[in-house]
């Protein structure tokens, strides 16, 4: 709150005698010079807020290098995904879930969607969807990757959405048929007939265009789709996969005995036995195989893409498998439920008193990538490595220019000749297409880890010409001074004399350099990744997330992926030099009268 007074409040114009004391040495004075520049504190502020946000934030959420998730593709920002109608609060008869989007039904048959919904530049499930006159009243829905389905009490079967593999044509044969059960899946449509019959449509190289009856007098009771995996449980309890794609979930254990009820994850398959046990097989990952203890029977269960939810007969849920998007973290306040719906990363928990408990996915705060990337926690590693580079950069230049420049001002002579000529050659090569010719030449036959030491050598190495100037300049200014001549005289090694001696009383001029040397090193690196030539994704950094927002369809359509790094790192650069400029006023006042 002081902090924020000083910067904003009022000042008293004068300083009486005890404070003018109090300011007399020179640090305080460059302290007080500096506060007193309301835009360059403010920029301090800023900054160290930014720094701390990106050096703390990586710590609670981390980044998967291998993180691809096709169904989070583009996502705009926001967190409303789960963010239920309120006319469907108290009333729901059955919710199901899309990749970003639900849809619920109430029980009046009116149909509500809700989430991110547009799945397409051209395509929003919201506005896609029929009107509710049309459709009339609407006893199921099933939600899938990007199209959805509905059936009214008179059997008749709504679907809209995406249309690109024909998934939204209804075949002539389904609206002669009675329907049981719906299921959309990705870029497919099933329909479960009141005989048994499973029909299917939509893309042809995904399953069978037409599923038949199988076994005789052993009908189908319930489907369960997984991205182009079909699984079946008929009316015995026998359970089999349908159609024509091979996979490790429809590889089936021979010893499985009947089942009441049946899942599908992503990679995975769970059934419900008869003696209320569950049996898990395909690629399920350790975490879905990790069955919690269950306090009661289990009355129903949905499967996530990667997680299952369970609902006992006491009103308990359970969630297990991955926790990626906190689709298992189930809210103390999920009790005493009757009824659990969900799907992909959302879970939709039914109470006694009709209240809606949700957790899972609810959205990005930045939005996702085209590989389906949280943009907001990659902005945070990717800060952190940007910002690490320029500091690590700036440490090795400004090292170096301490060394060359008060070496060069204190000894003279050849020694200062050979320095400056040096200097002037670092200097006058083109720094960013030497530093992209370096990186691309060593730097391809490295590890990461060796590339990204690279660059920061590299720019340290090609950054240290401006700092070395001033030092020697300064240098060149003090060591005709008194304490030096007396230092000499006392027989003091010259090494002493300049870093123990001359160094320090010219560490302002260091400090202003290096603060604004660490925006440029922070910009430079940006450019080389944003070119191609620094950090290879997908390990982030502001520049490389730039890079992939060059073509006009990323920037007319997805602002914000190029948006948002674009402002951090301007703020940081912006700041920086904010604070650059404050210090060089702070510790030289009348430098702006000259």
């Amino acid at each position: 709150m002081k902090m924020l007074k000083h910067l904003f409040g009022k000042r008293d114009k004068e300083l009486d005698v005890l404070q003018e004391e109090a300011l007399q040495s020179p640090l305080r004075t460059v302290v007080r010079n500096f506060t007193s520049n309301r835009l360059a504190f403010g920029g301090l502020i800023v900054f160290l807020v930014i720094f701390l946000i990106v050096l703390i934030g990586p710590v609670f959420n981390p980044i998967d290098l291998s993180e691809k998730e096709e169904t989070q593709i583009n996502v705009a920002p926001g967190l409303n995904m789960m963010k239920v109608p309120d006319g469907l609060k108290g009333n729901v008869k059955e919710i199901s879930t899309g990749a970003t989007f639900s849809v619920g039904v109430d029980n009046d048959g009116k149909v509500y969607v809700w989430g991110y919904t547009k799945i397409s530049n051209k395509i929003d499930i919201a506005k896609k969807m029929p009107k509710q006159k049309e459709m009339g009243k609407v006893v199921s829905v099933s939600a899938g990757f990007d199209h959805v389905m509905a059936l009214n009490e008179d059997g008749e079967l709504f679907i809209w959405g995406s249309d690109r593999m024909g998934q939204c044509q209804i075949p002539m044969e389904v609206k002669h048929e009675k329907i049981k059960q719906i299921a959309a899946g990705y870029q497919i449509s099933y329909v479960l007939t009141e005989g048994g019959e499973v029909i299917a449509w939509g893309n042809e190289n995904l399953n069978d265009v037409r599923l038949t009856r199988r076994n005789g007098n052993s009908h189908i009771a319930k489907i369960s789709v997984a991205n182009t995996t079909l699984m079946a449980l008929t009316d015995d309890g026998e359970i089999r996969h349908l159609g024509s794609q091979k996979s490790d979930i429809s590889n089936i254990p021979e010893d499985l005995g009947k089942a009441k009820d049946i899942v599908t994850t992503s990679d995975a398959c769970v059934a419900l036995m008869e003696d209320g046990s569950l049996r898990i097989w395909g690629k399920a990952n350790k975490s879905e195989k990790e069955i919690p203890e269950m306090d009661g029977e289990i009355v129903s269960m949905f499967a996530g893409r990667y997680h299952i939810t369970a609902l006992t007969d006491k009103g308990t849920v359970y969630s297990w498998g991955s926790n990626a998007k906190h689709q298992t973290d189930v809210p103390k306040k999920a009790k005493d439920v009757t009824a659990i719906y969900g799907g992909t990363y959302q879970n939709y928990a039914v109470t006694k008193s009709g209240d809606i408990v949700t957790w899972g996915l609810k959205g990005y705060l930045f939005g996702s990538d085209e590989l389906g990337r949280d943009v907001f926690t990659r902005i945070l590693n990717g800060g952190r490595m940007t910002m690490t580079i320029g500091a690590i950069s700036v440490i090795i230049s400004t090292i170096i220019g301490i060394i060359v420049g008060g070496v060069s001002g204190f000894f003279g002579g050849w020694v200062d000749i050979v320095l400056q000529r040096i200097t002037e050659i670092v200097a006058c090569l083109p720094f960013l297409p030497m530093a992209m010719i370096l990186t691309s030449i060593i730097g391809n036959s490295m590890t990461e880890s060796a590339r990204i030491a690279l660059i920061m050598v590299i720019l340290g190495i090609l950054s240290w010409p401006s700092l070395a100037r001033l030092v020697r300049a300064q240098v060149l200014a003090e060591r005709e001074q008194e304490f030096v001549t007396a230092a000499n005289a006392m027989g003091v090694k010259r090494s002493v004399i300049v870093f123990k001696h001359i160094i320090p009383n010219v560490i302002s001029v260091i400090i202003v350099s290096a603060t604004l040397d660490f925006a440029y090193c922070m910009l430079t690196e940006s450019t080389l990744s944003f070119l191609g030539f620094g950090v290879k994704l997908p390990r982030p950094t502001w520049g490389n997330m730039l890079n992939g927002c060059v073509s006009s369809v990323v920037i007319q359509n997805y602002w914000w992926r190029w948006v948002f790094p674009a402002i951090m790192l301007g703020i940081c650069v912006i700041c920086i030099n904010m604070v650059g400029d404050g210090l060089r006023d702070a510790i030289d006042p009348k430098s702006n009268e000259r």
